[in-house]
């Protein structure tokens, strides 16, 4: 499918989540025609890789070897690292966070808030903290 065409991505990735469907969020995460397998420990990641791996020839979706990876012990996927200690995130974004420009305007805090947002689980007390940018976004409410 070339991707050139403007809806090519949003079929794909729906596409890719029908056929994956019995395997979301347990041991697979799929992102447009990136798929990520996790598991516990190497018996059961040969059985989840197996699983993908008959489920996408049986479906006739290929995968290109060379830009495969398997059996790594950390990777970084959509802004976080994942290894065997769990989800973190990727320490580029966190410091791409710390280096951000204070805003000027409400349309640079809606900006900066989205990005942040995209991290919310990792910030304790997230929303208590975005509560006052926030409501420097509101029409009538004066910008300093």
């Amino acid at each position: 499918m070339p991707f050139g065409l403007a809806n090519a991505p949003a079929v794909f990735m729906d596409l890719m989540n029908r056929v994956c469907k019995p395997y979301l969020d347990t041991f697979v995460i799929v992102f447009i025609d990136d798929i990520l397998i996790y598991s516990r420990n190497k018996k059961e990641h040969e059985e989840h890789l197996t699983l993908i791996l008959e489920l996408l020839k049986k479906e006739e979706l290929y995968a290109k070897f060379s830009k495969c990876e398997f059996w790594i012990p950390k990777v970084q996927f959509l802004g976080h690292v994942i290894n065997s200690k769990g989800i973190h995130v990727d320490p580029a974004k966190i410091k791409s966070i710390k280096d951000w420009a204070p805003p000027k305007t409400p349309t640079e805090i809606r900006q900066f808030l989205g990005l942040v947002d995209y991290y919310r689980r990792f910030i304790e007390g997230f929303s208590k903290i975005a509560k006052s940018m926030t409501k420097l976004t509101q029409k009538n409410v004066k910008f300093d």
